[in-house]
């Protein structure tokens, strides 16, 4: 079954405080409908395992760093050091990006679409944090809201961590990656924010980027928001930029759907936007 780009958007009672919202929703505004540190908390939250295992390594660690002598015990504290200088430096740029930077108010995007689509459609990997965002920045317009989650190609514990912990939120579609049930060139505007690189193979982001192709309309605009693979990340998540992929990767799957990048630019040097078209449209 296929449907047209028609809005599907309910907004759910999620468990968030709604005095927290800097604005709410009224036609033509602008809605942060976050806290002021709900990026950081999700993060923490998401990643707890991970978390309480460095907390435990480190005061294993520290305790043994006393009991050594020498400079093995020196050695043993530099890393220590370093591992919790790491940690907190990925907190606080999570913190900035999330929640500080201009990253959720969305105004960067809407002077990059001064015409509003039409139809639009948002695409996540089971955890939504902009379909209510959007819903303010383009009011006027028609959207729909897809689920790509797929155990069997998103591997990563944290997206299955997330999509527990989520509080809910705006009603989605489930949908198949490969098979988006929407008509061809049906969508004016298609959102891809931090949902693609749960998708870990290289085919698999290519049959994505086809079917993203497929339903964009001849003039339409695909905004790509992802964190890249690069020194910038490196230095802010360590070995956890590994999780994301390069520019190089992003560029090869819309090659490969015959998307071709209009702009690129970054919102924070954590962040790159990639607004992509048709290689062919008019």
């Amino acid at each position: 079954m296929r449907f047209t780009c028609k809005m599907w958007l309910i907004v759910g009672s999620a468990d968030r405080d709604q005095s927290a919202m800097t604005k709410v929703a009224q036609p033509g505004m602008l809605t942060r409908a976050r806290g002021r540190y709900d990026g950081l908390l999700e993060i923490i939250s998401y990643n707890r395992g991970f978390y309480a295992f460095t907390i435990i390594g480190v005061v294993a660690g520290s305790l043994t760093a006393a009991w050594l002598r020498g400079s093995l015990g020196l050695l043993l504290a530099g890393a220590i050091v370093i591992t919790v200088a790491w940690m907190l430096a990925s907190l606080a740029v999570s913190h900035y990006i999330y929640d500080r930077s201009a990253l959720y108010d969305f105004r960067w995007m809407r002077e990059r679409l001064p015409r509003a689509p039409r139809n639009w459609v948002n695409i996540h990997s089971g955890l939504d944090q902009t379909s209510q965002i959007l819903r303010s920045v383009f009011p006027n317009s028609d959207g729909q809201i897809l689920d790509i989650y797929d155990p069997t190609e998103m591997t990563e514990p944290s997206i299955a961590r997330a999509r527990a912990l989520s509080s809910g939120g705006p009603k989605a579609l489930a949908a198949d990656f490969r098979h988006l049930p929407l008509p061809d060139s049906s969508c004016d505007a298609v959102f891809l924010i931090f949902s693609v690189h749960e998708l870990r193979q290289r085919d698999s982001r290519v049959e994505f980027f086809q079917e993203v192709a497929r339903v964009l309309a001849a003039n339409g605009t695909v905004i790509l928001v992802e964190h890249l693979r690069d020194p910038a990340n490196f230095l802010a998540f360590g070995p956890g930029f590994l999780h994301f992929h390069s520019r190089r990767e992003w560029l090869h799957a819309a090659h490969s759907a015959d998307l071709k990048v209009q702009e690129e630019m970054s919102v924070t040097p954590f962040v790159h936007v990639f607004i992509l078209v048709h290689e062919h449209g008019s």
